[in-house]
């Protein structure tokens, strides 16, 4: 018997199921209807042809179009797919059309199962200035609702929230008044974008708090489960980064608040009859207070750290439901600790700057299973992964790569066992998160669970902007001596070089892959015809003389670092004061895919993988990419004075200045969208705008030049925010961005 067969099934059956959705949740909801015999279609856009979900189908359709608007948020063309697929139901996942009750209906009305609540119980729920009404009436204490022409500055700050949203989409803060107008705006689009509804409102924002949320299920005997809580306080830009159940606040405060929780959402449920999987998410204070924020009518995306707490597979109590299932006795108490953390594509000590590009490398080792529970038992790591090496993060979507979950008896364990795997991940893609969850999960802060939604601005020091500790510099330097040697030993053995002076990756390897369809390079290509037509004598590594140093810059966990090496009669040697703290590093063995280090006579063996821009190095603690620095620098790469760089890739959507234009400094200029956010770019000095090289519509890249401002000396006040808090535009001389 399965763990969601609490749930007794009854007579109706799910045998095609449609998943209206993307990346990590899809494949999630993949698993477990192979698991069941269940068949699976994708639907998908031009960008995601080659997704890993959508090989993971058994039946995919097309949706012609890149932008969510153009294809995941158009139900008409989802309905149709359905039922040009055969499928006879359909699973909404989290985001997108989850909880869109046009869309549920539509999918019912074309005769398909709906995997989700009922209509009404989205319009009603879904919608988070009625469902608080709903709440305030039942005797929950909630935000009161705010009109945006009645906001004085007595009801600062403020808080704006897109209605139908979730993620933190279409949520801003607003501090000043003058700011009110622009960020409602703003955040209205940007609900628009991301949900296909721009409708927002104001509350009352409230800085400090604890994050927590009780997970429900009902069925239509009208029976209700509250299946755990989870607390997901630590959040940057109001989405959720860590995860975890159970709640440690709750834990501290006892079971009198656990009670009072899963009475509240109990009821907040059964009140409409609701049917599915919900969340019923609250801001709480330290004593165990609490204000009902809103109720989200799908499945969550930390919805694994309850699965391994609870011992449910969700999802298949979603299917059971959906196919008539009745609500068995409610489930035991949670058991254990899981704590989930989101992998991003973003730089957290760059204001959290999106990132996107190709993935050349993905794994983590240590994980123990993917998508679904593991046996009970010693301690485990769960990936989640939207996406595999060979694939590109894309600035259309969310820039979320992975869940990753720690599971163990206690919460100091599961927070070990998770950032040991986090360490070990060999990953070579744009830059992530990863750094910085390590540090969050090492944090005493954390580990004492005190830890609010407050967290990041009251721990700077774990996004890495104060610069990295002398372990971190440690290991960076050892890796790229690793790094240096194994390369040095490739040639050495023979393998060809390019006009560069960079090993040729062999065919098949991953370096070779990175290149676009696994073409070579021009480069590559003469230098393998140079070394067949005329093939070097092997030597080995006699020399009558000591050699001159061979130095090679690499960045490795975002530092630089200057490797000195030679090879000597009896092996090779490192140039002493090359590494980045200074100590002495003996050479024991060397070889193109392994090496040797020894400091203190404690050694640590680094398997190196070569990319097409550095290697992977990893020991038995840690994995990085490391990427070769040129020797020379392009003066065509330097940006003239007074330029205005993209901080992040996306497309341009609005251009708010001319040409020939005096702006001043904080003077929005053009705003871009990237991954399903708006970002304003603004003059960071005052002046006149000489030069605008995008036109709506363009895309660009990170660090691209969009404008150039003649400054005319004034001082740059305020031009460092943008409308809800984003960053204004990197300068070329080095501005923060």
């Amino acid at each position: 018997m399965t763990m969601s067969d609490q749930a007794l099934r009854t007579a109706g059956e799910i045998g095609r199921v449609l998943v209206a959705n993307r990346g990590e949740i899809a494949r999630r909801i993949f698993t477990t209807c192979r698991a069941r015999g269940i068949e699976t279609v994708a639907v998908h856009s031009d960008a995601d042809s080659g997704a890993a979900f959508v090989r993971e189908a058994d039946a995919a359709v097309a949706l012609p179009g890149t932008t969510p608007a153009e294809t995941y948020l158009r139900g008409d063309l989802i309905v149709a797919a359905a039922l040009s697929a055969g499928a006879d139901a359909v699973h909404p996942g989290y985001g997108f059309l989850s909880e869109n009750a046009d869309f549920a209906r539509a999918v019912a009305a074309a005769g398909l199962t709906w995997i989700g609540p009922d209509p009404e119980s989205i319009e009603t729920m879904g919608s988070k200035v009625e469902s608080k009404a709903l709440m305030a009436e039942a005797g929950v204490p909630v935000l009161e609702r705010l009109d945006p022409a009645a906001i004085g500055e007595e009801h600062l700050p403020i808080l704006v929230k897109a209605s139908a949203g979730g993620g933190g989409r279409g949520m801003r803060v607003v501090e000043r008044l003058a700011d009110l107008d622009e960020t409602v705006a703003a955040a209205a689009r940007e609900a628009a974008s991301a949900f296909g509804d721009d409708t927002v409102f104001c509350e009352r924002y409230l800085p400090t708090g604890h994050h927590i949320e009780v997970q429900v299920f009902g069925d239509r005997a009208g029976t209700v489960w509250a299946v755990g809580e989870r607390e997901c306080s630590i959040q940057r830009r109001h989405q959720k980064v860590v995860e975890e159940a159970p709640a440690p606040l709750v834990e501290r405060v006892g079971r009198a608040m656990r009670a009072d929780l899963y009475e509240a959402a109990r009821s907040a449920a059964a009140r409409i009859g609701y049917v599915g999987a919900g969340t019923v998410e609250f801001l709480a204070a330290d004593d165990g207070s609490f204000y009902f924020l809103e109720m989200n009518t799908r499945l969550q995306v930390e919805h694994p750290v309850t699965e391994a707490t609870c011992g449910l597979d969700l999802v298949g109590l979603q299917l059971d439901i959906a196919a008539g299932a009745a609500l068995g006795a409610e489930p035991g108490p949670p058991r254990g600790h899981a704590i989930e953390v989101r992998l991003y594509a973003e730089d957290p000590a760059e204001d959290w700057q999106p990132q996107s590009g190709p993935v050349t490398a993905f794994a983590l080792p240590s994980a123990r299973t993917a998508f679904r529970l593991a046996d009970a038992g010693e301690p485990y790591v769960r990936l989640d992964a939207g996406i595999e090496a060979g694939e590109a993060i894309t600035t259309f979507y969310d820039p979320m790569i992975a869940k990753i979950i720690g599971v163990a008896p206690t919460r100091r364990v599961a927070a070990r066992v998770l950032a040991a795997a986090l360490r070990t991940m060999q990953w070579d893609g744009p830059v992530t998160n990863a750094a910085m969850l390590i540090r969050v999960l090492g944090d005493e802060a954390f580990l004492t669970g005190e830890t609010a939604t407050t967290y990041f601005a009251e721990h700077p020091e774990v996004l890495g902007a104060q610069g990295p500790d002398d372990r971190v510099r440690r290991e960076a330097g050892w890796m790229a001596a690793a790094a240096a040697l194994a390369q040095a030993a490739a040639v050495e053995a023979g393998q060809p070089t390019g006009l560069s002076d960079m090993p040729v990756p062999a065919p098949g390897s991953i370096a070779a892959g990175e290149r676009a369809g696994g073409q070579r390079s021009g480069e590559d290509a003469l230098a393998l015809a140079i070394a067949r037509d005329n093939p070097r004598p092997h030597i080995g590594g006699w020399r009558l003389f000591h050699t001159d140093w061979t130095r090679r810059s690499a960045r490795v966990a975002g530092l630089e670092a200057q490797i000195g090496y030679r090879r000597l009669r009896g092996g090779w040697e490192l140039e002493p004061g090359t590494l980045p703290v200074g100590e002495a590093v003996e050479v024991v063995a060397v070889a193109p895919s392994e090496v040797t280090l020894r400091a203190a006579g404690v050694e640590c063996r680094f398997a190196v993988q070569p990319t097409a821009s550095g290697a992977l190095v990893s020991s038995p603690t840690e994995a990085q990419a490391l990427a070769w620095l040129p020797r020379y620098s392009d003066p065509a790469a330097e940006a003239v004075p007074g330029s205005l760089l993209a901080p992040m890739p996306g497309t341009v959507i609005r251009l708010e200045a001319r040409v020939g234009e005096r702006v001043e400094a904080g003077q929005p200029l053009l705003s871009i969208e990237a991954m399903k956010m708006e970002h304003t770019i603004r003059s960071d000095v005052a002046g006149t705008l000489t030069e605008l090289r995008v036109a709506q519509g363009d895309q660009v890249d990170v660090g691209a030049l969009v404008a150039v401002i003649a400054d005319d000396g004034a001082p740059a006040e305020g031009g460092a925010d943008s409308a809800g808090g984003e960053p204004a535009a990197t300068g070329a001389k080095g501005r923060e961005s």
